[in-house]
């Protein structure tokens, strides 16, 4: 059996009924007259927004960011071309190019990368500071110190300025230069340096891939100075016949190598021909040597004419040198 409201109504339970009816109606009106507020509130807002991005002030705003960013963007150009001219106007006069040249371009290439990646981050706070110098109306000092100190407690900012401090250390330890080819601890990344970068250095690696390494993830870095990795190759022959045909080889793949292998040294004793091969390729490409330079002359020697596996010596002939020098040699041992 069900009761209808006019039923309860007349019934002794009808006052309370009539209270939770008036609680209900009050609260969809305090609802609606909540949510009318609300809606004010955020039309308010967009029309105060609305009348702010039509004002004369903003669209001057506008305009003034619009030539503070073209002005950068023609400093930043001017600059980038400008310093390197600069840095490069003595170079036609070098007509020998020795080690020490070398070292000396090779240091101007570092220095002009260097420059051009600091110029980029340079311009570009100054830039943003000028625009929220424009829009804010603060001092440009006072908006300069808020916004380092927000870029120094921000989340990214312990990475960004490892990498700036560690980029200074081998711009002042002279670690590595542009051009040189180097290999990266602990991502074995091997390349030829193209840019050096106050964060971060691009290389190109050898099969043309470009690796960005971050200054400071690197733990270590090995510089292949000389640009090459030297070696000798020493062949025990038994019969000397064979020697011809291991020359001949010498010409296969000859482009792969910096310096194409070439007959340095033969010798002559008891029947047996001693031949000493220097080969140079580029780091990282031993295997050319070790794997490749040997199997070819195993090859073409044949397994009857050879005495003995030929012996791969990795020595560069000028470290060796250096490295003489600086060992006291054993007369003057007995002298001290």
């Amino acid at each position: 059996m069900s009761f209808s409201p006019i039923v309860m109504l007349q019934n002794g339970s009808g006052e309370g009924t009539i209270g939770i009816l008036d609680q209900a109606g009050d609260t969809g009106t305090d609802v609606a007259k909540g949510s009318v507020d609300v809606l004010k509130i955020i039309n308010d807002f967009l029309a105060e927004a609305y009348r702010y991005l039509i004002s004369p002030q903003f669209i001057s705003n506008v305009l003034a960011s619009i030539l503070v960013v073209i002005l950068g963007i023609l400093a930043f150009r001017i600059l980038t071309h400008g310093v390197p001219r600069i840095l490069r106007w003595r170079r036609h006069r070098e007509d020998i190019l020795d080690a020490e040249a070398v070292s000396r371009i090779k240091r101007q290439d570092t220095a002009i990368t260097l420059i051009r990646n600091a110029l980029r981050y340079v311009v570009f706070i100054v830039v943003v500071l000028f625009i929220l110098s424009i829009f804010i109306r603060n001092p440009l000092p006072a908006t300069a110190g808020a916004t380092i100190l927000a870029a120094v407690l921000g989340l990214g900012a312990q990475s960004f300025l490892r990498d700036v401090i560690a980029g200074f250390s081998i711009v002042f330890e002279g670690q590595y230069s542009v051009g040189d080819f180097i290999e990266v601890e602990p991502t074995k990344a091997a390349g030829v340096v193209e840019e050096f970068g106050l964060r971060t250095t691009k290389i190109r690696a050898l099969s043309g891939e470009v690796i960005f390494v971050p200054n400071g993830t690197m733990t270590g870095v090995r510089n292949y100075v000389s640009g090459q990795q030297s070696f000798t190759v020493e062949v025990q022959l038994s019969d000397a016949e064979a020697v011809p045909k291991i020359l001949e080889s010498l010409d296969e793949a000859a482009n792969l190598y910096l310096t194409p292998p070439r007959l340095v040294g033969k010798e002559e004793t008891n029947g047996r021909v001693r031949l000493r091969i220097l080969a140079g390729v580029l780091p990282s490409m031993a295997w050319l040597v070790e794997e490749n330079l040997t199997e070819r002359i195993k090859a073409a020697a044949g397994e009857g004419a050879l005495a003995s596996e030929p012996l791969i010596y990795k020595v560069d002939q000028a470290n060796l040198r250096r490295i003489r020098d600086l060992i006291p040699q054993e007369g003057e041992q007995q002298n001290q």
